[in-house]
């Protein structure tokens, strides 16, 4: 039965016209700024819990911790590297239509994962301002690179809220 789903599903994404990847500009603006903060894994994450406290708390071996002592563990930094690496793959994907359905396949799955959670958009919709102030604070900013940013994000969430929503 699940394979029917992720067929599916994969069948889906090559036949949803409004589903398109990102233009080539877009893609490199990604990319380039992506690369210079995809090892800061551990510093996302901080920001992320610093900002929203309501998101650490969904996490049960961070909820309830003070995040100055947990920040350097081992195990904050082996979680950081899950959550963030989604966005490295996420990145990596893009600018191919190639790609499209692995896209909306990883989209959908973590879609699925963060709703028997019971992570709403709102939470994700923080999760995307501090990492996008994050990506601001680490590359020379601008309205291109914001657009581009919020184009790929625009394009995720997409995908995901619809599962949020089913």
């Amino acid at each position: 039965m699940k394979f029917f789903v992720l067929v599916l599903c994969v069948v889906a994404a090559m036949a949803d016209p409004e589903w398109h990847t990102l233009d080539a500009h877009e893609v490199e603006q990604v990319q380039t700024t992506w690369k210079a903060v995809s090892h800061d894994e551990s510093a996302i994450l901080y920001a992320v819990f610093k900002a929203h406290p309501d998101i650490q708390a969904k996490f049960s071996q961070f909820a309830g911790k003070d995040l100055e002592s947990i920040k350097d563990t081992a195990a904050f930094a082996t979680h950081a590297g899950r959550i963030i690496g989604f966005f490295g793959e996420y990145v990596a994907l893009l600018g191919s239509s190639g790609n499209q359905a692995a896209i909306k396949t990883l989209l959908h799955d973590l879609g699925v994962f963060h709703k028997t959670r019971g992570i709403t958009k709102a939470q994700f919709t923080e999760f995307r301002a501090t990492m996008t102030d994050y990506l601001k604070g680490h590359n020379n900013w601008n309205a291109d690179i914001s657009h581009s940013w919020d184009d790929a994000f625009d394009k995720a969430f997409s995908v995901i809220f619809e599962v949020l929503e089913s």
